[in-house]
């Protein structure tokens, strides 16, 4: 058995950012990361601009943990060739503004940036992956490591646990298959449902919390307009592939008619064979002769 629930990107929107629904996104968080994850508090998700030209920096939610780290969940539903490169900005941009002027280096927090796709992105068949940095020797091939005075003053073991890191969910590519707790998640982001048998941390409380039959009026109303949004979004998005497919596709022909004409084919071959109309055939065949 399974039940029905909120989306996930709606919910993180809306309804998890209320300090009692924590339990969620730290069950979440804490099968992803592999770690007990508590949520101090939530922040600002969205960054000022200060400039016409600076980018908007939108993010789902950036919360921060027991740890003093910075955990950015951001979601996208609809492709975006440009998406690693976001991620990367947003990191950035994270790392920078929760640094006042006039603060050392040191005080720089580590940054956590949890990216929940639902499209295709790159090339991969795997549909979680992370990144870290670390620096490799040129010439020894050796992993650069902190020294003792460095892990004793940054509180940090490794030169990878400096720099921020990155997690990237493609959704559409589980199987639905759940091996695992992790698993269980992925499923519950792909298909809104969560199955008796799961027992992943956070998931009965999503269970409870994101059931569309306990949402106020107010609520229901806005989750629905914005199903509603999804569903025209995806609409657009297949005309558009629909009709450059369809111009691909005409292009081809009107080469192929081109050919056929200067091989000296009948109008009427050359419509059988392209699916042009007889009428497009011989506007072509008097634009050659112009």
């Amino acid at each position: 058995m399974s039940k029905k629930l909120i989306r996930f990107d709606w919910a993180i929107k809306r309804l998890l950012r209320n300090k009692a629904n924590f339990g969620v996104l730290e069950g979440f968080l804490s099968e992803l990361l592999f770690d007990d994850i508590k949520i101090e508090q939530i922040l600002e998700s969205e960054s000022n601009q200060k400039t016409n030209d600076d980018k908007f920096n939108r993010v789902d939610i950036l919360t921060k943990n027991s740890k003093n780290e910075l955990i950015i969940i951001e979601i996208q539903s609809t492709y975006e060739i440009d998406y690693l490169q976001r991620m990367a900005y947003g990191a950035s941009k994270a790392l920078t503004e929760n640094l006042s002027l006039g603060q050392a280096y040191s005080e720089i927090k580590k940054v956590i940036s949890i990216n929940i796709v639902y499209f295709d992105l790159g090339q991969g068949q795997d549909y979680i992956y992370k990144g870290r940095t670390n620096f490799r020797g040129l010439h020894q091939n050796d992993l650069l490591g902190l020294s003792d005075k460095q892990r004793t003053t940054f509180l940090k073991e490794n030169v990878s646990d400096i720099f921020p890191e990155f997690y990237l969910l493609k959704v559409n590519q589980f199987n639905d298959h759940a091996k695992d707790t992790l698993d269980e998640w992925v499923y519950f982001l792909k298909n809104s449902e969560v199955k008796d048998e799961f027992r992943a941390k956070g998931l009965k409380e999503a269970g409870e919390v994101l059931d569309i039959m306990r949402l106020e009026k107010e609520d229901e109303y806005g989750y629905n307009r914005y199903m509603d949004s999804l569903s025209l979004k995806a609409s657009e998005i297949f005309t558009l592939q629909t009709e450059a497919e369809f111009k691909v596709k005409e292009n081809r022909d009107i080469e192929n008619a081109i050919k056929g004409i200067l091989k000296g084919y009948s109008n009427a071959v050359i419509s059988d064979l392209t699916n042009l109309t007889i009428e497009k055939v011989e506007e072509l065949r008097a634009n050659l002769k112009k």
